[in-house]
């Protein structure tokens, strides 16, 4: 084959690929068998070794991590990942809606958008002209780590983000592309993307009995598997890692014009992106609390872990208004469950001789059982 007819059908290749990607891992709803995938992965990578300098950052075969980094670097956000103020019950939501009308100087029901809010791993991802450059996580909301080469890893992140054809989408939608300055042939020139890494409870689950056959010590926790997973040096490793992603929100979209929080989500639906199924548009705070009571009793039905709803004033005109408060923004809240609380019912008592203040026969502080021990805990 020569250069020209190779670069044809790595083109072809690297497009119906990620097709299929799109269509498995995002609307779960796949075309081809896995053997037919895997055939078209393979005749890309025999390719690749034939004409290593046709291979491009966004091929399909790069999502299996490259050398070990030393350490990593740091990005800084173009717009601030801030931080959202809490409210642990019903009454304070309430007042959060109440606040938002008084500054708006309106008594008329104020719009939000309900998601759930995902215990996991907040990062960016930055495309530019369509191709993923840099991925970040949120760090201190001003500077994050450089953690680009593990994100590449997440099948559920686009290396490449496209136009989604009806077709692709298996009915009949609007074309979102509407919304976009340029012609339907270009993409955004820089498009800032925000959501969460997590890893779903069944997954983590078999990586635990996995670590453990393997005399690996288990994960403590969905949250910690996946943060961990990310801010791995080794790429490899986080490529082995059953990483998700639920994206929610922007930074900067040079090229991209929506008028509310639910088009920016519709808009990352269209480009490819993973967004939560369960997100709702609520008229008013009174949607938004039964959403809350909806989500929260469907809590222990979901394979990934939730800790709360996000509430966000749905009109990108009135977050611009309402603007922030001590690294808050007034226009979104996270309106928190209950913490989970269980019965523990003790079996027996074994009295082993050991003093109370301690388990191994010494106190924390180095001393014998015949000393003063003032701790008042152990170890």
């Amino acid at each position: 084959m020569t250069k020209s007819g190779a670069l044809k059908r790595i083109e072809f290749l690297c497009e119906e690929i990620n097709r299929h990607n799109y269509l498995y891992y995002i609307l779960d709803s796949p075309e081809i068998s896995d053997a037919e995938y895997d055939r078209l992965l393979r005749e890309l990578e025999e390719l690749e070794k034939k004409f290593p300098d046709l291979v491009t950052p966004d091929s399909p075969t790069q999502r299996v991590g490259v050398a070990p980094l030393a350490e990593f670097g740091t990005v800084k956000h173009t717009i601030p990942m801030i931080s959202l103020q809490n409210a642990f019950t019903e009454e304070e939501a309430r007042e959060f809606d109440a606040k938002v009308k008084r500054f708006l100087h309106t008594t008329q029901d104020i719009e939000y958008v309900a998601e759930p809010k995902i215990d996991g791993l907040a990062i960016e991802l930055v495309y530019e002209n369509g191709i993923f450059k840099v991925g970040s996580t949120r760090g201190d909301g001003e500077t994050g780590e450089d953690v680009t080469q593990n994100l590449r890893t997440i099948k559920t992140i686009p290396l490449k983000i496209r136009r989604q054809k009806t077709e692709d989408r298996g009915q009949r939608q609007q074309d979102l592309f509407s919304r976009l300055r340029t012609p339907d042939s270009e993409l955004p020139t820089r498009f800032e993307v925000r959501g969460e890494v997590y890893m779903k409870i069944s997954d983590f689950n078999n990586l635990n009995k996995k670590r453990e056959a393997d005399g690996e010590p288990p994960f403590a926790n969905p949250r910690n598997a996946s943060a961990g997973s990310v801010r791995q040096l080794d790429s490899k490793i986080t490529a082995h890692r059953p990483l998700d992603i639920f994206c929610y929100g922007v930074g900067i979209t040079e090229g991209i014009k929506v008028s509310s929080h639910w088009e920016i989500l519709e808009t990352l639906k269209s480009l490819g992106f993973k967004v939560n199924p369960l997100i709702r548009r609520c008229k008013n705070i009174h949607e938004a609390l039964e959403f809350h009571k909806e989500i929260e009793e469907k809590r222990e039905k979901l394979d990934y872990e939730i800790d709360g709803v996000v509430l966000k004033v749905n009109s990108l005109r009135l977050q611009e208004e309402l603007g922030e408060i001590s690294r808050s923004p007034r226009w979104a809240m996270a309106y928190k469950f209950p913490p989970r609380q269980e019965t523990t019912k003790v079996m027996n008592i074994e009295d082993r001789g050991i003093d109370p203040c301690c388990h191994h026969g010494t106190c924390r502080g180095g001393r014998s059982h015949s000393q003063p021990c003032n701790a008042s805990q152990p170890e």
